[in-house]
């Protein structure tokens, strides 16, 4: 799993929606009010700082402002670990250009609803899901993950998306996920 995207996903998963919200508020003068409106995670608005490179592996420093201004000294911390850990990953390491995401939209594929389902997501989100992405395979899977991690909030454990795999009978799926 790439650091990086872990450790935004460790964060968002921390947050609530009023932190969330602050964060946004923070925002309001790099990121044009429009796309803060369709915010409603951590991982979107750290997807849009990506894009507008104004968080990177290398520059967090926008990231530990944010962190530090809404009080979450104990998500500082992640940060600062990142920054101290290993800048290059060892042989052993998975392809850095490999997301879990990635992995889960290539071999999932139509099974997305199924997996949903063993996560114990509602219908009425997966129908949702379905009528926004009519034709887009991927972002059905995408969009359905960020809606689990929107509904579960700091309950949205990889241990339970692992074992939700497991259960659809995707394990090769899930054994990359473990790597």
């Amino acid at each position: 799993v790439d650091r990086f995207l872990s450790l935004h996903f460790s964060i968002s998963s921390g947050l609530s929606v009023t932190e969330v919200d602050a964060m946004k508020f923070l925002c309001r003068d790099k990121i044009t009010k429009r796309k803060l409106e369709a915010v409603r995670i951590g991982l979107e608005l750290f997807s849009i700082l990506m894009e507008k490179q104004l968080i990177a592996p290398n520059k967090l420093g926008f990231l530990k402002e944010l962190l530090q201004h809404i009080s979450r000294d104990d998500l500082l911390s992640l940060v600062v670990q990142f920054e101290e850990g290993e800048p290059h990953a060892p042989d052993d390491q998975p392809d850095e250009h490999e997301k879990p995401v990635d992995v889960i939209c290539a071999n999932v594929g139509r099974e997305w609803k199924k997996l949903m389902r063993e996560l114990g997501l509602p219908e009425v989100k997966l129908d949702k899901v379905e009528a926004a992405y009519r034709y887009d395979l991927d972002e059905k899977l995408v969009q359905a993950l960020w809606e689990w991690q929107r509904w579960k909030g700091k309950d949205a454990k990889v241990a339970d998306l692992i074992r939700a795999l497991r259960g659809c009978r995707l394990n090769l799926v899930a054994d990359r996920i473990e790597e």
